[in-house]
């Protein structure tokens, strides 16, 4: 059983919520929970039109919203508050097993803040309810993968908590998931943070300083890591097929190569946490909200990598 949280109501989460389990066998939606909100899921469906009827097509765990449905389009602070207590089923559910992993649809961060629920997104959200300290962002595609030692920070912040330490837990987090998603042996490479990796302390120290030493550290623990390698020719080469997996040090240098060559395809995953979660990888859309046009790509992109994932961890158990 994997759970969907629909996102924020006034979004295209509900859209391609059912859109994507309108896609579905039989076998796929008995093993399908959506943790939304009723009333929103039928004025999504007056739209889509997918003959589903939420709670009986598919598990529902419905969820008040006052004055549901709200307008679709528009910032509410009733949706930031829904979408963050859909997301706190979804954890819960998972925690008692009820779930093998969860889908997440968008949120709107400035929704979700105004509600008073003060989270950076999905990632800093799941760590506080599961009580972790943090968590790694993973983007996922067939061609590249990419892994961030930090996301939503600025860039001199990045920097500043760039360490050896902080690279070797990135490269453990991603070559455990790899394993565990059915690559017995990955292949990681560390991009280097500065042009040309420093050039030698040309400019700046923090490649030959911060960043070298926690690859040699993962590699004495037996990792098939290497790095730092310059950026700007790392990705293509991982493209490319000479490694499995990218450690970028910040948002956008993971995130641009990913959405150039995977916008509509990669997912977003939790590595890290007690709990198992993919997102798609986009925005809540409130431009296009509403008129039934969403494409639901990404969103089965999603769901067919939580089930690999739900797949990999009970092979696990049964090993």
């Amino acid at each position: 059983m994997i759970g969907i949280t629909m996102g924020d109501p006034a979004g295209v989460g509900p859209e391609i919520t059912l859109k994507a389990i309108a896609a579905m066998d039989p076998e796929g939606r008995a093993q399908t929970r959506v943790f939304g909100n009723g009333p929103t899921l039928e004025a999504a469906e007056a739209v889509v039109k997918t003959g589903l009827v939420p709670g009986q097509d598919f598990q529902l765990t419905d969820l008040p919203i006052e004055g549901a449905p709200l307008p679709f389009g528009q910032t509410d602070p009733r949706c930031g508050d829904a979408a963050f207590r859909f997301i706190e089923a979804a954890v819960r559910a998972a925690e008692a097993r009820e779930i093998g992993c969860i889908v997440t649809a968008p949120i709107n961060k400035a929704s979700l803040n105004a509600a008073g629920h003060h989270y950076d997104g999905h990632t800093g959200m799941l760590a506080a309810l599961t009580g972790q300290k943090g968590a790694f962002m993973l983007l996922a595609s067939d061609k590249l993968k990419v892994i961030h030692a930090s996301t939503h920070v600025s860039l001199k912040t990045a920097i500043e908590r760039t360490s050896p330490e902080r690279i070797l837990e990135t490269v453990r987090a991603g070559d455990g998931h790899l394993k565990r998603i059915g690559i017995a042996h990955p292949r990681i490479a560390v991009a280097g943070l500065n042009p040309h990796c420093g050039e030698g302390g040309l400019f700046g120290d923090e490649d030959d300083r911060l960043i070298a030493p926690g690859v040699k550290m993962a590699q004495d623990e037996g990792i098939d890591v290497v790095g730092p390698i310059s950026a700007d020719t790392l990705f293509h080469r991982a493209y490319q097929g000479a490694f499995d997996l990218v450690v970028a040090n910040y948002h956008d240098q993971g995130h641009i190569p990913i959405k150039l060559v995977a916008f509509d395809t990669a997912v977003n995953v939790s590595v890290g946490l007690p709990i198992d979660r993919v997102s798609v990888d986009h925005g809540t859309a409130f431009d296009i909200a509403g008129k039934g046009i969403a494409n639901h790509e990404n969103m089965l992109e999603a769901i067919a990598y939580a089930r690999r994932l739900v797949a990999g961890r009970a092979k696990g158990e049964s090993a």
